[in-house]
């Protein structure tokens, strides 16, 4: 049986500050957990489960602790709903700077202050998707490890490895690096203007890119618009460019 201490530690991962402090996030559901466990870039630290998933977590879960619970407590201690049956406390991997080798020869996402959770969960499974393994977010980006980013990353984030950088510094250290900045006067991303692999920077929902991209951008390229929506969302339009770099590639 789950203790009253316990409960209110996981509730609690669901605060930044909290996760920030203990360096611990909150996957939900079995398949997720899987991948979880079975990533190189995560460390899954404990497991509540009902009984329904009990055997099944018996079979993978090898030196993690576990633990069953009943269905009433997984709902205390679960952000959903409709729980899953399963719940993990992963390990938040050790922040470092961007490994400016790892960037040259391909293209890399960049988002610059996203504040929607389901926008960057999405990206995240939009990039894992298409074989992108990582992504680079500005500091005022939305925290990667919000239960809803989690959630709507549906286990992607288990195989993306997502770095917060100060982008002014980011961009002074790739000098000569192509920068493509994402905005609405740019050239269309069906012509060869962007051939070479660099950063594709993608703005804030509502402000769009932000004038240190704008400054720091060799490039400027858009989506052409067709018809008469005001703007298209930043997850719809990541989709758009990752399918373009793999017509690219194929």
């Amino acid at each position: 049986m789950i203790s009253k201490a316990q409960i209110s530690f996981v509730t609690s991962l669901q605060q930044k500050k909290y996760r920030k402090q203990h360096q611990l996030f909150v996957v939900e559901g079995y398949k997720s957990i899987v991948e979880f466990i079975q990533s190189p870039l995560y460390a899954v630290r404990q497991i509540y489960c009902t009984a329904k998933f009990s055997a099944k977590i018996d079979k993978i879960s090898g030196n993690i602790k576990y633990e069953e619970i009943s269905e009433t407590d997984l709902k205390k201690i679960s952000s959903l709903k409709t729980p899953q049956g399963v719940l993990a406390l992963v390990e938040i991997p050790e922040s470092r700077p961007v490994a400016l080798g790892a960037l040259n020869g391909e293209y890399t996402f960049v988002l610059d202050d996203l504040q929607d959770p389901g926008n960057l969960g999405t990206i995240i499974r939009t990039l894992d998707w298409f074989g992108f393994n990582k992504i680079i977010c500005s500091l005022e980006t939305v925290e990667a490890y919000n239960p809803k980013v989690v959630q709507a990353s549906m286990g992607s984030l288990s195989r993306v490895s997502v770095m917060y950088e100060d982008l002014q510094d980011l961009y002074k250290r790739v000098d000569g690096l192509p920068i493509y900045a994402t905005a609405l006067n740019g050239s269309s991303i069906y012509q060869d203007t962007w051939a070479a692999p660099g950063l594709i920077v993608l703005g804030n929902e509502g402000q769009g890119i932000s004038e240190v991209s704008l400054e720091a951008s060799t490039t400027k390229i858009n989506i052409p618009k067709l018809g008469q929506a005001e703007s298209l969302n930043v997850a719809i339009a990541t989709t758009v460019f990752c399918s373009e770099i793999a017509r690219k590639k194929l």
